[in-house]
This record gives C-alpha cells, structure tokens and sequence, in this order.
C-alpha cells in the first residue's frame, strides 16, 4: 500500500502527493515517513529535477500523526524503551532535516534544491511540521482549512521539529499561543501569525508552487536559523527582553496546568534550552523532552482516552449491529434552555427540527436561541448570513403537536416531572410514526419508569445531553429496561450527526455522569461542614487538574436544585439516605437565599455583572474553619476517590458496560482530570494495592462512602488493572 505518490513533469519538477487509499484524511505512520523520505532521497538524486513540491492528492493535507502509532511506540521500543523512542523520533527529524537542507553545502549554504508545501487545505500536527521543514509553504484560500499544532490537547507536544522551528520562526511569545493552547487558524490568519507564506485560490495553488520553484534563489532556501547572524525574535532567553519573555512563560503555564500537566512544562522547557544552542541540538534538546513527555503515563493516558477511545466511541464502538438510522426530522418537546440547545445543534447539523412548546411565544424564544448563538457567530466571521438563515430555515416553532408528523426522532426536554414528560409522551406519540423513537432528555428520572407511560417502551431511550448543549461535548445515552437496539443505534447516530461524543449505559439512578459527579460536590460541602477550610477545598481539586472545585461547580448548577435533588433522594432512599451532614449546608445556603451565580449569591460573592469575587466570608462565619488543617493529599483524595469509587461501582453493577465510555465521559461530562486519561485510568496509575490502602484508610475516619468495591479490592489482591483486564477480555 503506497500512502506517497511520486511524479515528475517535464520542467523538471517532481510532486510527491500524500493520498493514503481507503481513508479520508492523510495520517503519517512510520511507513509513511520511510516512503517520504525514499521519494526525497529520489529527486534530491536525480540531476533533472529541479525542486520538490509536497502536496497531498486529498482536500485536505493531513490531519497530523496516527496517535495509535505514537500510543504503541513506547511498546514497540523493546527493553529500553526511553532509548528505541529517541531514536525513533531522531529518525522524524533526520528525515525532516534532509527536506530542509535538500542537498545544500554545508559551508557555502549553496546548492539546495527547492522544496515547497502546497497545502490544499487542513495541515495538523505532523501534517504541518513537514511543511515548516520545507522552504516555503503556500495554502490554498480554503476557509474551512485548520492550520495549526493541537498535540498539546491530547498531552503531548510537536515532537518532529514542530516545537523548534516554529519558536525559532515566530519567537517564543509568538508561538505560546500555537504551541502552548494549541491554536487553530484558517490560512489567512496563519499567514498573519507568520505560520505560512503565501495563501493563494485553490486553483491556482500548484501552479503558483511550480512557479515559486523554478524562481527560488539560493538565498531562499536558507532558513533563517541556518543562517549566520541569526537571532530568535523577541530575544534567546539570555537577552533582556527574551528572560522576561520565558519567565512570564512559565508563570502562564504553572498557573494554568496547576502543574499536572507534563507536556506544557516540557515543551516550554526544550524551547529555553534549545534556543541556547545549534539548531540541530535543539532537535535532540526537544527530542529528549519528547521521549520524556511519553514515558510519563499522563500523555498515554490522556492519548488514549481523549483521542484513541473518543474515536472509537464516535464511531459506534458499542453500536447495536442494526441499519442506518440518520436521524431526518427531530422533534424538540419544550423550548427551554436545555430543549432550544437541541434544537439548535440538530439544525446546525443539517436536520429539520419541530420545536415545540405550550406556548407560540415561547417556542419563538426557543428558536431565537439559535438566531443568538449565529450572531455570535458571525461578528467572530465563523458564520455567514446565508448560513444563519440556512440553520434558522430548518427550526419551526409551533404548540401544535400534529408538526411531529414525519419525525423519526423525538427528543422531550419538559420540566422534571414525570407527569409532566408522561403527558407530552402520550401526545407526542399520538402524532409520531409507529417506527419512531422517542427519547427523554433527563438527569435523574429513571429511564425505565419515564417509559411507563410509553405505548412503544422498547422505542423509548434515554437521551441526556449537559448545558449548554452547543458547548458541551458529552452526550449520556440511556438504555431502559425494555429498550431495544435499534432505539440505542439511532440514539448514536444522531450523536454522530450533530458532532458530539456519545456513552452508553444503563438505567440506574442518576445513570452514570450525575452519580459521580455528586458525590465528589458533596464531599467538599461536607468537608466545609466539618471545618475545612473552603479556599484549602477548592485549590486541592484545581491542584488536581479538576476545572472547577466542588463549590464552584455548585454555584454553576444552583443550590436550589441540590437541595431537591437530595430531597427526592431521601425520600427514594429511605435510612440508605447519608448524605444529611451535606443537606445542613444545602438547605442552610437556600434559606439564606444564596442560589448561586443565577441569584448572584452562593458559596462564592458576586458583582452586579456575576463576576466572582472570591469566597463568600459568611461561609466561614457559619462553619468555622478548624484550627489544624488537613494536609493537602488527604483533601486531594476524598475528592478524587469519591468520584472514582462511583465510576468503579457503576461498573460492578452493570451500569457501565465499557471502562472506555467511563473514562471519555467523566473528562467530557464533568472535567475529571483530564491528565489522567479519567477515573480507570487515574487508578491504574496509582495501582490497585494503593488505592485499595487509601481506600481503607478514608473507610476508617470517614466512613462507608470509601469502603473498596469488590472489583477494586480483587484487582489488588491478583496483582490486575482495568485497562490490562480490558485488552485480555478483547484478545
């Protein structure tokens, strides 16, 4: 299988096209990268051709480097493998290098030949470090093309050269934003930013490379930091203005990883050191911090459940074997916040939707949702007028039920009340086709028992999506007692079509997000209770990497819904209830009136505009801080281990059926730690016979909330972890 084409024209120019068969978009394995090197070593050896230009025989030039290659390179280096993974990534960068030197004289810096990128459109990763090897890269004017290095979100960093050059092409200051956040841009915008240098109509992009070649000159295929004289814009790090450039760099980046995330701090770390030495030990300065990045078991963790597992899961990994069920025309019941947020992704995704509501005027509302979230989109030039009138064209808001007719899909998103979604069920059934599915977008109200007042139960799902809808990536499917596969598969593949990320689980209470995510708000509520101090709280869940501490998060939600969340709780639970030391707080802060941040008062103080000001001081004034702190690690693991032991629960009981949608969804629904690939993967790196003494530990002074569940305690006894038992099952 070739995945680079070689060609040569009669004016002396070879093309190299990347088209990979079978696959939509170009990915680089190490074969790949052998054939490109073979097709360079090829023209740089022939005397007729002139120069080079890479291309790619697809809309798109690559979307960066099979994450899965890079997952298995640490596996594939045999008994040292910190030195098979230098030496591997060396081999990236001789062959980068070989493009960018194309044969010129070391000492005179004469005689290279030209080699250009033609980007037809998208170039990430990998699939943009090639072209910063090459001596000019020219883009064609393709708005929709993504120009950019994003291997900082899957927790790593550009290791093919990507890091160094682009430093040394924009400064330290000018690349942060592309190296350190992962910025993405459209070809005008990269030309800007300096990434590229030329964006040309589509038409005329090859024949404006050919040109550009058969021009070059000596001196433009120099690069700048080949050159003799060169100095690294905005200053190396012993020059006044570059020292404060890396110490403001390194202050940006602790303050926003709170330390957890090792491939911030290494990337910034092989830009300092390399920008102190020869270009080509930088290569290995930022190849050492590479292997480095890759031995920790945060960046394969965090590879393979944000992009490796994501994948899967995007694609139907747990999909019923059923045919294709697109959704055609969606139903919206209820044009509130959570029900106008549906409707505008489905429209947004190319689907007709009936949004319904009691009201005309309401409907209205919940469409002009949408017609605000365009406008935004449009004063930022992401959206056009014609596409805004395009999504808007597809909603119809109505109160008439009889609009449903035609729908294969509809969508409940009323008030929690189960008479309430029982009523709408019935009347929307009375108007849908017999074959439709119907689904309830809901957080807590058991799927099975909604389904009651269904006349189709097995066509009835769970389909729970967080707010706000268009922002949120997670989607929690619910399979009921009684629902069929063909009602989960068309739950999945409306996921697909409006672009989000599905799990797939069981009926239980508060299915699988929400039942996490609870106990972990409750243990710092009942930790304030007992004296802690509730600024100590909140920095020991960020220090772990959580993006809201428990407070916080309440505030975001409202305390009003807590307290009737732990009301229906108590009263389905009986004496299993636990939670009372926690109502205390809850119910004390609604009495107060202290809402959170929709009342601009709860456990944090607000300005007139909603800002946080910080702690609210009555809180302290209520539940005295105890004079002896706990020490930070024991704060850190009530918080981690409450929502851990819950993922871990939910698994023995049935609830989760795949530790892949447990781990995806707990870093997609509720932020868990992104650096540690989630709640499985965190406990496979702590190792099941240390987490099981934490576990029993916590048991002991604070209660049966801890207590190790059987499967955790069995994997420490047998020595297992989740992830191992998980490849065993599938071999």
């Amino acid at each position: 299988m070739t995945d680079f084409h070689y060609s040569t024209d009669a004016d002396g120019i070879a093309t190299i096209s990347w088209d990979i068969p079978n696959k939509s978009m170009n990915v680089l394995s190490m074969e790949g990268l052998a054939e490109l090197e073979a097709h360079i070593d090829t023209a740089l050896g022939d005397e007729s051709v002139k120069g080079v230009i890479i291309t790619s025989g697809k809309p798109d030039f690559a979307g960066g480097m099979d994450l899965n290659v890079i997952a298995k390179m640490k596996e594939m280096a045999g008994d040292q493998p910190q030195k098979g993974l230098f030496d591997g990534i060396m081999s990236m960068h001789r062959t980068l290098r070989k493009i960018e030197r194309a044969g010129m004289d070391p000492k005179t810096l004469k005689g290279a030949k030209p080699v250009v990128a033609a980007l037809p459109g998208t170039a990430l990763g990998i699939g943009l470090e090639i072209p910063l090897a090459c001596h000019r890269i020219i883009a064609a004017d393709n708005p929709k093309a993504k120009i950019g290095l994003p291997e900082i979100m899957v927790g790593i960093f550009p290791g093919a050269g990507g890091t160094t050059r682009l430093a040394r092409k924009l400064g330290a200051m000018g690349a942060a934003p592309f190296l350190l956040e992962g910025k993405l841009s459209e070809p005008k915008k990269a030309k800007s930013a300096g990434i590229i240098d030329e964006v040309v109509p589509g038409e005329e992009l090859l024949a404006r490379a050919k040109e550009w070649v058969l021009g070059a000159k000596d001196a433009d295929l120099v690069k700048p930091w080949d050159a003799k004289g060169y100095k690294m814009p905005g200053g190396a790090p012993y020059h006044p203005a570059g020292f404060m450039t890396f110490v403001g760099a390194s202050a940006m980046i602790n303050g926003k990883t709170q330390g957890v995330y090792p491939a911030a701090k290494a990337l910034l770390s092989a830009v300092y050191e390399g920008a102190m030495v020869p270009f080509d030990t930088a290569l290995k300065i930022e190849a050492r911090w590479f292997v480095n990045v890759l031995m920790n078991p945060s960046s394969s963790a965090m590879i393979r459940s944000l992009f490796i597992n994501k994948e899967a899961l995007e694609k139907g990994a747990n999909r019923p074997k059923v045919d294709d069920e697109k959704v055609r025309k969606l139903g919206v019941l209820g044009a509130g916040m959570m029900g106008a947020g549906i409707a505008y992704v489905a429209a947004n995704a190319g689907i007709e939707v009936v949004l319904i509501d009691a009201d005309q005027a309401a409907a209205e509302r919940g469409k002009g949702y949408s017609e605000g979230i365009l406008d935004k989109g449009m004063k930022r030039g992401k959206v056009t007028e014609a596409k805004k009138a395009e999504v808007l064209g597809r909603i119809t808001p109505t109160t008439e039920y009889a609009a449903l007719s035609g729908c294969d899909l509809v969508v409940e998103a009323v008030f929690e009340d189960p008479k309430v979604k029982a009523e709408v069920t019935t009347k929307a059934e009375a108007a849908i086709p017999a074959d439709a599915i119907f689904a309830t977008n809901t957080s807590t109200l058991p799927i099975s028992d909604l389904a009651k007042a269904s006349a189709r139960p097995e066509q009835f799902i769970g389909i729970h999506f967080f707010s706000p809808v268009d922002k949120m990536l997670l989607v929690e499917i619910i399979r009921g007692r009684e629902t069929g596969d063909r009602a989960v598969a068309k739950a999945l593949d409306f996921v697909r079509q409006i672009r989000k990320t599905p799990i797939v689980v069981n009926d239980a209470r508060f299915f699988y997000a929400n039942r996490c995510i609870i106990p972990y708000i409750n243990e710092g509520m009942r930790m304030v209770r007992e004296g802690v101090a509730p600024a100590l709280v909140e920095n020991a869940a960020k220090l772990m990497g959580m993006p809201l501490g428990p407070l916080q998060l309440v505030d975001e939600t409202s305390l009003d819904l807590g307290a009737k969340i732990a009301k229906a709780t108590r009263a389905a639970m009986g004496d299993a209830y636990a939670d009372g030391d926690v109502d205390e707080v809850v119910f004390w802060m609604v009495e107060e009136g202290r809402l959170g941040r929709k009342t601009k008062a709860g456990f944090y103080a607000y300005d007139d505009a909603g800002k946080r000001q910080g702690l609210w001081s009555g809180l302290g004034e209520k539940f005295d801080p105890a004079g002896d702190q706990p020490d930070l690690i024991e704060v850190q693991h009530r918080l981690m281990f409450a929502q851990a032991l819950e993922a871990v629960r939910a698994l023995e009981e049935g609830v989760l059926t795949d530790i892949r949608e447990g781990d995806v969804g707990a870093i997609l629904g509720w932020g868990f730690a992104p650096w540690s690939g989630g709640p499985f993967s965190w406990l496979d790196m702590l190792g099941a016979p240390f987490a099981v003494a934490v576990c029993d530990d916590l048991e002991a002074r604070f209660g049966a909330r801890f207590k190790a569940p059987a499967l955790l305690r069995e994997m420490a006894q047998s020595g297992k972890s989740f992830y191992a038992s998980r490849a065993s099952m599938a071999a």
